[in-house]
């Protein structure tokens, strides 16, 4: 069941991503579309907090991927905007994090369409305006209903 957020500042952002952290589990995958600006980092830093993850939480712009291991389950933020091709990311070994031990959230995902997993979150985060954010959440392939009210 698609669900449809709206937010109002980046704390608001990062809250809606504690949220989802509450209901999500080993082996989620989460995929993130939206501008360049548009919150998916912001989103990522609430995942991360709810885990229970201390330390800053960059965007993997050039690293292509951070583990984050010290959480209640180890998160791997992706950012495959720099990858120009699926083998590039099976030739690093990443691909092996998706639907692993820990969550794996995806930023710019459709930059290699093969190695999604059928199963999986989107997220759109859809820019309204200056503070403004429309978040939608869609499971895919099967993935659960989640409860974010609680």
């Amino acid at each position: 069941m698609t669900q449809t957020w709206m937010t109002h500042s980046t704390i608001e952002t990062r809250d809606l991503g504690q949220r989802l952290a509450r209901v999500l589990c080993a082996g989620d995958v989460i995929l993130l579309h939206g501008d360049l600006g548009a919150g998916k980092s912001e989103l990522t830093r609430g995942i991360a907090a709810e885990l229970g993850i201390t330390g800053p939480v960059a965007s993997p712009s050039f690293t292509i991927m951070n583990a984050y291991d010290e959480g209640r389950i180890p998160l791997y933020h992706f950012d495959w905007y720099r990858l120009n091709s699926e083998e590039e990311l099976y030739e690093l070994g990443l691909d092996e994090y998706l639907g692993g031990d820990g969550i794996a959230v995806v930023e710019w995902p459709l930059r290699c369409p093969d190695a999604i997993p059928d199963t999986h979150l989107d997220v759109t985060i859809r820019t309204v305006d200056e503070t403004t954010r429309e978040i939608v959440l869609s499971p895919v392939g099967g993935f659960r209903a989640l409860n974010l009210n609680d």
